[in-house]
């Protein structure tokens, strides 16, 4: 491309030159003119004049001159002449790109097309230089060839407009891609050709089915095969595996591609012995006991290079962050053994000056540093490094990604920078509107919730929601960092009522005030103990009775007044420990988390119980970018009463009930309807002599055992989870868009409830409480879960299908929520 531009300008130097050619042809300048400009200023061309009046002009000025004029690229032509002593400059100006457009494209993006002209000057408004494009167009052409379209063809179509303006388009004619026909590896025979095709990306004569086959040719796959190629010998003990030519043959159509692949295998090689050498810094027998390479094993270039790769790192923990080793074979061919030696120099120990961080907008660099456990001044350790990256995007859910690099100081070295590169994710929100879901039908929201309250990493929030059977209103403050040890502080001041029976419960509507404080404790890296207090009012109305609740409600109704609402307060008392080793806080794809907490209320409560519950949760990876993953999760939990009021003993409040059902138990089933469920005992009478009804014995009473759900002390839910790259949707939105394939299973039961007290009722209602509180009776479902953190809130969208159900579940297909936590 260059070389074209000094062609150019050479051609127009050789035209003018020779006005000046002889000693008689020179003269001192008295004047300067410039012909021909329409779109640039005069005194912008005459900045790359480099003579002014009173020069005296000669050919070397003139050469001088032109070359400067066309560095300028404003110009396509430039001739010099002389009239009289006036110096005359006449010059055609580069048309102006008035607009460029793209057409025939679909390889290739549009936004990767136009930084490829950004690269080369060419863009709209400025002037176009032609001898550019032929450079474009060559190197377009070589792109489709790369990828095996030998059929294609780029050309630039240049259309004068009015006042020196073109317009430019970009014409593509891609064709179709070269399809392999046959791939023939020659040399081989250790391995057969299926054996060795099986590990290349490219293949051929594929199934119709096998949609993920790549049989388009591709010269940069060929080369990765090659690769591939190279390290299933040598990992296999080929020491001297050798890939001696490639041929590529096409068809003269160019549609169809044949490659052989000649090569030599060689010999297989044993390790005699391995050797440390160089300067371990007094951590040899640390390494020797890791390192994968042994004696009397075939040679392994994989495990060779894991080797090197781990004592770099190892050494990297201690401020070595730059060493070099070297794994030096030798090999003795009349055994076919090998000596491995590793050369190791770790370098320079090397300190970190500073530490920097970039692509944070909102977050404040404290908020930041703090996570950092990689400390200024200190030597350099990247097991600090990783440890300060996982931290920040584990711990702070407003931190979508964060990477790191060590730059160097020159003139340092043993010094470097550190710098964090962070890419933020939305943190809060605020929301006032309507919305609707298949559980809560039409509610209605506003609130304020920011995760990183002005910067700080403080979480505040303020909401209202209102649905068909909940209203609440809550304030609540988290500061994660309320000492400079990592001491968080929380609190909460909320109002709620429910109606149960719009809820998928028992018969009760509930007004509940609470106010609560919480600190929390960090262990080390990954635990962490939190504590809290709370206070709760809570009053019951408009409730129905049930053999489950009499129990509860004889402990405080009001014998005088049985349908006035109940009144309690309690104060509980809570602990928690909590362990992860997630990567990152939302939409994580390694590591695992784990809780056990246990709440009581204390003895000067109303009413006394406790629960304990335990959480956890494995990812485990299934593909290096992590899009693939696989979860299983846990919950246990379980709650009782302790104490009594006046010789009755005291049970967990049914409203305090495990239950399950819905997106974040049993998808697949309504809320809440998984467990046991209401039971209603009605006397029956016979008409006496007077014809008055005489209440027959308890024996005789009828049960009823209704669809609505009343929870009970105990919980057991699990499940697995596929998690996909979500369809349609690049790897550059895995942190905002979750797509999963699961399978939940679980139950609820009440080890309170007694079936002896019911013995002596007629066989056939017996019957009816067989099946109650049974653990045994589980449920599972199976479906599909999208999740999407959308600027609303999270939303949540599954399709499902009920696996194992019982007579009278409410089973559910579909479902869409707005705010439900994920």
């Amino acid at each position: 491309m260059k070389l074209n531009q000094y062609l150019a300008a050479l051609v127009l130097l050789c035209s003018s030159v020779n006005v000046f050619a002889n000693s008689e042809s020179e003269f001192v300048v008295d004047n300067i003119k410039v012909e021909g400009l329409q779109r640039v200023a005069l005194g912008a061309a005459l900045t790359y004049v480099p003579v002014k009046i009173g020069d005296k002009m000669t050919s070397f000025r003139v050469a001088q001159l032109i070359r400067s004029l066309y560095s300028s690229s404003h110009f396509e032509n430039i001739r010099v002449l002389r009239d009289g002593n006036t110096l005359v400059i006449s010059v055609k100006e580069r048309p102006t790109i008035s607009n460029i457009i793209f057409e025939g494209n679909d390889d290739i993006k549009d936004e990767q097309l136009q930084d490829s002209l950004d690269g080369n000057n060419l863009r709209v408004g400025e002037p176009l230089d032609k001898t550019v494009l032929t450079g474009i167009e060559s190197g377009l052409k070589d792109f489709y060839y790369s990828v095996g379209k030998y059929s294609a063809d780029v050309s630039a179509i240049v259309t004068p407009l009015p006042r020196n303006r073109v317009d430019l388009k970009m014409l593509f004619e891609e064709g179709d891609a070269a399809k392999i026909q046959q791939i023939n590896i020659v040399g081989n025979k250790v391995f057969s050709d299926e054996e060795l095709l099986q590990e290349f990306e490219l293949g051929f004569d594929a199934a119709w089915w096998d949609f993920l086959a790549e049989t388009r040719y591709q010269k940069q796959t060929l080369e990765g095969d090659m690769e591939t190629l190279r390290s299933y010998y040598m990992d296999r003990g080929y020491l001297q595996f050798n890939v001696t030519s490639t041929q590529v043959s096409m068809t003269p159509e160019k549609s169809s591609i044949y490659i052989t692949i000649n090569l030599d295998e060689g010999e297989q090689y044993t390790i005699s012995e391995v050797e440390l050498a160089g300067d371990l810094l007094g951590y040899e027998d640390a390494i020797k006991q890791l390192l994968p390479l042994t004696a009397d094993r075939l040679y392994n270039q994989a495990q060779v290079t894991y080797a090197e790769e781990y004592i770099s790192k190892y050494l990297g923990r201690f401020g070595y962050a730059y060493p070099t080793v070297t794994t030096i074979p030798e090999v003795n061919e009349d055994d076919k053994t090998v000596k491995l030696t590793l050369n190791v120099d770790p370098g320079r120990r090397i300190y970190v000056r500073r530490i920097n961080f970039r692509g944070h907008d909102v977050t404040s660099d404290e908020v930041l540093r703090r996570e950092v456990t990689q400390m200024e001044g200190s030597f350099l350790s990247n097991q600090s490094l990783e440890a300060s990256k996982a931290n920040i995007s584990r711990r702070l859910n407003f931190v979508e990604e964060a990477e790191f690099e060590t730059i160097r100081i020159p003139g340092e070295d043993d010094k470097v920078d550190v710098e964090f590169t962070i890419k933020e994710q939305p943190s809060g929100s605020f929301n006032a509107g309507v919305g609707f879901g298949d559980r809560t039908g039409l509610s209605l929201q506003a609130g304020i919730q920011q995760e990183n309250f002005l910067g700080t990493g403080k979480s505040v929030g303020f909401n209202i929601n209102t649905n068909r059977y909940q209203r609440t209103a809550a304030i609540t403050y988290t500061d994660p960092y309320f000492t400079i040890d990592g001491v968080s502080l929380g609190g909460s001041i909320a109002y709620s009522e429910l109606d149960g029976g719009d809820f998928n419960l028992v018969q009760f509507n509930t007004k509940t005030y609470s106010l609560g404080a919480s600190l929390g404790f960090p262990i080390n890296e990954y635990n962490r103990l939190r504590f809290g207090l709370t206070y709760r009012s809570e009053e019951l109305a408009q409730r129905n009775s049930y053999e489950q609740t009499k129990t509860f409600y004889d402990l405080f109704i009001d014998p005088n007044d049985p349908d006035a609402p109940i009144s309690y307060d309690t104060y509980s008392a809570s602990a928690a420990w909590i362990r992860s080793t997630l990567n990152r806080g939302l939409f994580p794809t390694a590591g695992s988390n784990q809780t056990v907490s246990v709440t009581a209320t204390t003895p000067n409560s109303d009413a006394n119980y406790y629960k304990a519950e335990f959480n956890t949760r494995f990812y485990w990876p299934l593909s290096n970018n992590h899009r693939w993953s696989f979860l299983t999760r846990l919950r246990l939990g379980y709650g009782n009463g302790y104490g009594d009021i006046n010789g009755k003993d005291q049970f967990l409040p049914f409203t305090q009930n495990f239950t399950a059902g819905g997106s974040d138990t049993l998808r697949g089933f309504e809320n809440n309807t998984v467990g046991p469920r209401a039971i209603q005992r009605t006397p029956t009478s016979i008409t006496g002599p007077d014809g008055s009804p005489i209440i027959r014995g308890p024996d005789y009473d009828i049960l009823t055992v209704t669809r609505r759900s009343i929870g009970g002390n105990a919980l057991a839910v699990g499940g697995i989870e596929l998690i996909t790259p979500t369809p349609f949707v690049g790897e550059e939105f895995d942190a905002q868009v979750r797509t999963s394939i699961f399978v939940d299973v679980g139950t609820v039961w009440d080890t309170e409830f007694d079936l002896d007290d019911y013995r002596s009722l007629d066989e056939a209602q017996f019957d009816k409480l067989l099946d109650f509180g049974d653990p045994s009776l589980y449920r599972a479902s199976t479906g599909v879960s999208i999740q999407w953190l959308s600027p609303m809130g999270p939303m949540v969208f599954s399709l499902s299908r009920a696996l194992t159900e019982r007579e009278g579940d409410e089973v559910k297909f579909f479902s869409f929520n707005i705010g439900q936590t994920f």
